[in-house]
């Protein structure tokens, strides 16, 4: 298998630490998104999508989308398993992790590419250009904000997002609080327990 990076971005980020916690080894090759690697012939050619991350499979087959890929490694790597350990388990794992996805990271996501020059007209990621909406950058704002409260109010009793079980939810949540500096949207300091769990999961080996 190999797996198609940037390393320093969100999405990417996510597998590699999951790679990471699993005790994978894999091929990686990088991806220079700032230099328009993924519109390459080459590249589209692999994954119509033109994002990263992806993951090659031996059979010259492709699966993107972080968590396609994710799902996928647990399934062929199940230990120790990050999707639940059981029937209930894998379930609140779906649910929280598609949570977290709609109001953390696609949050950040709005805020930063409808203000970021760098994105004028790819507003969205993807083959097709999208105008920016300003206002979607202000709304993104606002939502991490409000993302950054409710997940206070959450660890308060719970030491990872699954209680005392660190999951893939821990990691999604954690790349959307690391992501948000980007829009210079950082931890208020009467979050008290979402900095703990936020230093708590940064103390981690797979945290790079």
């Amino acid at each position: 298998m190999k797996l198609y990076d940037f390393a320093i971005a969100p999405n990417p980020r996510r597998v590699t630490i999951f790679v990471a916690e699993k005790g994978i080894e894999l091929e990686t090759v990088q991806i220079d998104l700032r230099a328009g690697e993924h519109k390459t012939p080459e590249f589209t050619a692999l994954n119509p999508m033109q994002d990263v991350p992806a993951l090659e499979l031996d059979d010259g087959s492709c699966i993107n989308q972080v968590n396609a890929i994710c799902r996928y490694l647990d399934e062929v790597y199940p230990e120790p398993p990050l999707y639940g350990r059981t029937a209930v388990e894998r379930a609140q794992v779906e649910s929280w992790n598609h949570s977290i996805q709609n109001n953390g990271i696609l949050a950040v996501t709005e805020a930063y590419r409808n203000s970021s020059p760098y994105f004028a007209n790819r507003a969205v990621s993807g083959p097709n250009a999208y105008a920016q909406i300003p206002e979607l950058g202000e709304r993104g704002l606002k939502r991490i904000g409000d993302f950054y409260t409710d997940m206070n109010a959450h660890f308060a009793d719970n030491q990872f997002v699954m209680g005392d079980y660190f999951s893939v939810v821990d990691i999604t949540a954690y790349i959307t609080v690391d992501f948000a500096k980007w829009v210079k949207m950082s931890i208020p300091e009467d979050c008290t327990h979402l900095q703990r769990w936020f230093d708590e999961v940064s103390s981690r080996p797979s945290i790079g």
